[in-house]
């Protein structure tokens, strides 16, 4: 039972770093990105290929959060001539774009059949210790890094500029700043988190495929950040807690269901944070704990 919960607390903090770079984007700055899940997929190859070729992790780390950061730098310039629903569209087709690339280049990233072997976080980092206890240690010092820096830039001149940005972007231009520079920025940030993301997912996990990255992925992102609050770091961190207890929780639906086949198990996963999620919005629609508040 530790076992399962700690690869569930894994996962959870996968995510939660996933929520953190979203919450940036969109709860601090009014940015919808609709393909968190491309970036996620880009910086669990880089970091998979890198240290399957002999890098250090912490080498492949740097560069899979550097990779998607790069890899979002133009379209996100795209969000300075596109209105804001435009833009969203983009980002779907963009992240299905990554995904068939990783599925047509299949002399870098094995095509269908993905990239096994890839070395585990303690076996890249040369430790007898379990791969599992060893992954959730760093993802949890990401996390906890992560929301620092974040809260120290929200804080900041900088921050106070993107929350205005997206409270009214026409003011901030009629006061002489430019918001597109602030915007890019911010998107890039959140995206170089995607990557780290994927990164350690690729190194926990040990094997990626093309179809570990669909946009399914997207939208629970999307579920955890609006259930907790967007505009609020520890709406990010409970969002994502309240959403892996729904996805989990919900496996144990088929003990009160015998009836159920396994393949149909999916569909009433969904359809279960899908009701949570209408019920959150009838009851509590600004999220667990409120929206565009203090961080």
């Amino acid at each position: 039972m530790e076992a399962y919960l700690l690869a569930v607390a894994v996962i959870a903090l996968i995510y939660t770093l996933l929520t953190l770079g979203l919450n940036l984007q969109y709860g601090f700055t009014g940015l919808i990105n609709f393909g968190v899940v491309g970036f996620f997929a880009i910086g669990a190859y880089t970091s998979g290929l890198t240290v399957l070729a002999g890098w250090p992790l912490p080498v492949g780390l740097l560069l899979a959060a550097l990779a998607a950061a790069l890899a979002s730098w133009p379209v996100g310039l795209l969000s300075l001539r596109l209105r804001i629903e435009y833009f969203a569209i983009v980002m779907l087709g963009y992240a299905e774009t990554i995904r068939l690339v990783v599925t047509s280049e299949s002399w870098l990233t094995g095509g269908v059949r993905g990239i096994a072997g890839i070395p585990s976080t303690s076996a890249a980092l040369g430790l007898q210790a379990d791969p599992t206890l060893v992954t959730f240690a760093i993802t949890l010092a990401a996390v906890v890094a992560v929301i620092l820096v974040t809260r120290h830039l929200i804080a900041s001149p900088f921050g106070r500029v993107i929350r205005a940005i997206r409270d009214d972007e026409d003011a901030v231009r009629a006061l002489g700043k430019h918001p597109g520079r602030f915007k890019v920025t911010v998107f890039v940030l959140g995206n170089a988190v995607a990557g780290l993301a994927g990164a350690l997912y690729a190194h926990y996990i040990t094997y990626i495929s093309p179809d570990q990255f669909v946009s399914l992925l997207t939208f629970y992102i999307w579920v955890a950040m609006i259930m907790g609050g967007a505009g609020r770091i520890g709406g990010a961190v409970v969002g994502t807690v309240v959403l892996m207890v729904f996805v989990e929780g919900s496996r144990f639906v088929r003990d009160v269901m015998p009836g159920v086949a396994e393949v149909e198990m999916s569909s009433i996963r969904l359809g279960v944070i899908g009701l949570a999620l209408m019920l959150l919005m009838r009851f509590r629609p600004q999220g667990i704990l409120g929206t565009k508040g203090n961080p």
